[in-house]
């Protein structure tokens, strides 16, 4: 069996969630979207279920995947509802849900639906994605108060650079979410992981912990304590020795500065590993820090282990985990964690905890 797996450490998950609730106060929706940001969905959410205050997805098929699975805490819809056909499955299934712009009060207006429906209403504060302007925000609050189907409105937006501790941005946003609700009842909902970390003032009633549930640190200058969730591994399947000088891997982008002693290893950019990282990225071969070399390919990569002389077929290699930081990888790939985390395909996913 090809040893490339992706192991996902549960207890840390539940550590980083009681981290983030503790962190922020109040309550705390865990978000799962993308398939718990490639972490399992079900699995994640069936870990937290005993002590979540609720869940939060993309949109409503990641939802319907929960509920089918057992999941009965609250779930928010993030995207909020793409046509009146949804709507039906919201109540029926007991969902709340985001509305950011005017077509989904017009749903709702037209809407007969069984039972009142929890809506989060969102402000456009300066990320300039998705939400209603400030000016925009007390019409649209009043025509969902008015229109007899809403049982309960919850006031949030989100923030464009939260994990940006030294950008004035966060404060701006925050002031503007103030400005805008200012008399409007309901509770609040401001902090994503970043402002759960670094931006107190960002606190209210729920926080919507993402990436840091997963221990990919938003704020990684900062001690913050979060455990990784996911340790991506393989283990070295051949080893050769290649001379002074000598070129390895596609394109001959890495040459060998003395005698070498490569690791192959069965990962590559079709599991999900990048292959933008360069000569000199960090890996573990049985917890000890080694680095890559030469280009990675779709289903392979290679490894220093001169310096390693008890490695051998079967060693075990950490690409990334508690030895070598997802962030350290994203950072060495032009990209972020978010973006690695989701990628991991084609792995065996095994769950601890």
């Amino acid at each position: 069996m090809r040893p490339s797996r992706a192991l996902i450490d549960l207890d840390a998950l539940r550590h980083n969630y009681r981290l983030a609730r503790g962190r922020h106060g109040g309550r705390a929706l865990a978000v799962v979207k993308a398939n718990a940001y490639g972490h399992g969905a079900v699995e994640c959410a069936r870990a937290l279920a005993p002590e979540v205050d609720g869940f939060a997805v993309a949109f409503l098929e990641e939802a319907l995947e929960l509920r089918e699975a057992g999941i009965e805490q609250p779930i928010l819809l993030l995207e909020g509802i793409f046509d009146a056909d949804e709507l039906d499955a919201v109540v029926r299934h007991d969902l709340w849900m985001v509305v950011h712009h005017a077509e989904q009060i017009r749903i709702i207006d037209h809407a007969k639906p069984a039972l009142p429906l929890d809506v989060w209403l969102k402000v456009n504060s300066g990320m300039n994605r998705a939400g209603f302007l400030p000016h925009e925000l007390r019409a649209a609050w009043q025509r969902l108060k008015d229109n007899g189907r809403v049982g309960s409105i919850t006031l949030m937006t989100h923030f464009a650079c939260a994990d940006e501790p030294h950008v004035l941005a966060t404060s701006e946003q925050v002031a503007a979410f103030d400005a805008a609700t200012r008399d409007l009842p309901g509770p609040r909902s401001l902090a994503n992981s970043g402002a759960i970390l670094g931006w107190p003032d960002a606190h209210r009633d729920w926080a919507r912990p993402g990436i840091l549930l997963y221990g990919a640190d938003p704020m990684p200058g900062e001690p913050n304590g979060l455990r990784p969730v996911m340790t991506l591994e393989s283990a070295i399947m051949a080893i050769r020795e290649i001379p002074e000088g000598a070129p390895l891997g596609y394109g001959a982008r890495f040459h060998a500065e003395r005698p070498t002693r490569v690791g192959l290893v069965a990962m590559g950019y079709a599991d999900g590993y990048p292959r933008t990282v360069p000569d000199g990225t960090p890996v573990a071969v049985d917890g000890i820090r080694t680095r890559l070399i030469g280009r990675v390919s779709m289903d392979m990569l290679t490894v220093d282990i001169t310096d390693l002389p008890e490695a051998r077929l079967g060693s075990r290699v950490e690409l990334w985990g508690n030895n070598v930081p997802v962030n350290r990888i994203a950072e060495a790939a032009h990209t972020i964690a978010y973006e690695l985390l989701c990628n991991v395909k084609r792995v065996r996913f095994e769950y601890t905890g």
